[in-house]
């Protein structure tokens, strides 16, 4: 069973994605909170899998609640998924640096969000290449060069070629298929590259790649 926590100050919304989550026989929502300080306290005691996080809320906004939330011991597993609008993308990259999993927009699609939880839950990348590219070109900006380059150094050839992929949001199969490697081969040089430079997900590497100049808004692979 997906536990699932839901952050937004908008009761609506909340009701919204509750009867969503409530409706599926494979996830619950085990809280609500309608302020970024509630948020933390409710993930601290209910330790959900996955948290659906506002940007935008009082007594402290989805920002700070996700760096405390992903900086709690106990809750390492636990991914956060921003739910936001394209006209705040400085808020989803700083969402990012914070250790936010992934985004998705609140006017997606019901089907998308499941889809969504249920992805990110098994610690996968949350979104399909397409949107994934479309949304990082445009958060990019927002995206600080605080990370040394020299910081790559720790990988080889092979696992800076998989990284770059990775930034294009291309999927373990679609790197297996372009660098002629097997799928689990693949997969395998993914989370070599996690596990060098401590990012939590794919997502992360991703902010990286941009991060370190390996890769510059815009491109595609």
């Amino acid at each position: 069973m997906i536990r699932v926590l839901l952050a937004d100050d908008q009761a609506l919304i909340r009701a919204g994605f509750a009867a969503l989550v409530d409706a599926e026989a494979d996830m619950t929502v085990v809280g609500q909170a309608s302020t970024g300080r509630e948020a933390v306290a409710l993930a601290r005691r209910s330790r959900p899998d996955v948290v659906l996080m506002d940007v935008r809320m009082p007594d402290g906004d989805g920002l700070q609640a996700t760096r405390e939330i992903v900086g709690t011991a106990g809750l390492e597993r636990c991914r956060v998924v921003v739910v936001t609008t394209f006209e705040l993308d400085e808020y989803v990259a700083e969402a990012v640096r914070a250790g936010a999993s992934g985004f998705l927009v609140k006017d997606t699609e019901p089907a998308e969000l499941l889809r969504a939880v249920r992805v990110a839950a098994a610690g996968d990348a949350l979104l399909s290449p397409g949107p994934t590219r479309r949304l990082l070109a445009r958060v990019a900006g927002g995206l600080r060069r605080a990370e040394a380059p020299e910081r790559l150094a720790v990988l080889t050839d092979r696992e800076r070629e998989v990284l770059v992929l990775v930034a294009g949001g291309l999927t373990n199969e679609e790197i297996a298929e372009r660098l002629f490697l097997s799928p689990l081969t693949a997969k395998t040089h993914v989370s070599r590259v996690m596990g060098k430079l401590g990012a939590r997900d794919r997502v992360q590497l991703v902010v990286l790649a941009y991060e370190t100049g390996l890769v510059a808004p815009g491109w595609q692979p």
